[in-house]
């Protein structure tokens, strides 16, 4: 029985990678049923990358295969898996850090390197920057629609082997909590904190609550408000900032009917930090 298929890429939709990708596929199995989480992630963004498998893994059913191509190391020596979470799904991708977030915050109970001999596109021995049409479409679809099995996807690894981006630690005491800015709700332009939810209740802060916000990009203050805590944007009038936690249970800010993130300049990554304190 075939499971779902799903493709993760940097390549965009401007040309013919992504339909390749899902040509191979279904020339593997016509009957496969195939979805997408994106397609626009920043290209080479390998932490974002991460993040929207995160988003997004939890939600689709045991069985279903995840191929992720983000792989600014095509060619090189870094391998390429297929990774088992603890709930069943698989994700098909290069071990360069791909896997942090669904190992942090998911679970992986085993992972294989994908032995290119029986698991690699017919005549494509040749290519070496297009692994994500050779090697992973391929592989992700036999393995989707049952023609192998996962122990036929090759040798076991050590999970130790994982490769991981290094994650925002939290910092938190009795009176405020600090996080990074790992990503953008993009349309909308809401900062997504990694700040968890259970860190923020801490502060034993209250709907309708005001919390000082403090933005740093490195060292230097960019931004201080008091923002109210809320459930979600409504809490506040259009044009007003709301806290509130997002969709996987992490602290976020946002504009009401507008993007927080282009009205302050706010970007994502290391050099972002934010710091949450309880109003006394």
């Amino acid at each position: 029985m075939s499971h779902f298929l799903v493709f993760q890429s940097d390549f965009g939709l401007v040309d013919g990678a992504v339909s390749a990708m899902k040509g191979v596929a279904y020339a593997v199995d016509p009957d496969l049923t195939i979805s997408d989480v994106t397609h626009d992630i920043t290209p080479y963004n390998i932490f974002e990358a991460s993040y929207r498998l995160f988003q997004t893994v939890n939600y689709w059913p045991a069985g279903t295969v995840f191929v992720s191509v983000v792989d600014p190391g095509v060619g090189s020596a870094r391998k390429s898996v297929v990774a088992k979470t603890k709930a069943g799904q698989y994700i098909v991708t290069p071990n360069n850090g791909t896997l942090t977030h669904i190992a942090a915050f998911v679970g992986i109970e085993e992972i294989r390197e994908i032995e290119e001999r029986t698991n690699r596109l017919r005549n494509s021995e040749l290519s070496y920057t297009f692994h994500g049409r050779d090697v992973y479409a391929y592989t992700g679809a036999k393995l989707s629609s049952g023609k192998i099995s996962y122990e036929e996807v090759g040798p076991a690894l050590p999970l130790d082997e994982i490769e991981s981006l290094e994650l925002f630690e939290t910092i938190h005491d009795e009176h405020s909590v600090t996080g990074q800015i790992d990503i953008l709700d993009v349309r909308f332009g809401s900062l997504w904190t990694s700040i968890p939810f259970e860190n923020f209740t801490d502060l034993h802060v209250s709907f309708g609550d005001y919390v000082e916000v403090q933005i740093y990009k490195q060292k230097s203050l960019v931004y201080i408000n008091r923002i109210i805590y809320g459930h979600s944007f409504s809490d506040v009038m259009v044009g007003m900032p709301i806290l509130y936690m997002n969709s996987v249970n992490h602290m976020a800010l946002a504009i009401n009917q507008g993007s927080f993130a282009k009205a302050y300049n706010i970007g994502v990554g290391e050099n972002w930090t934010i710091k949450l304190i309880k109003v006394q």
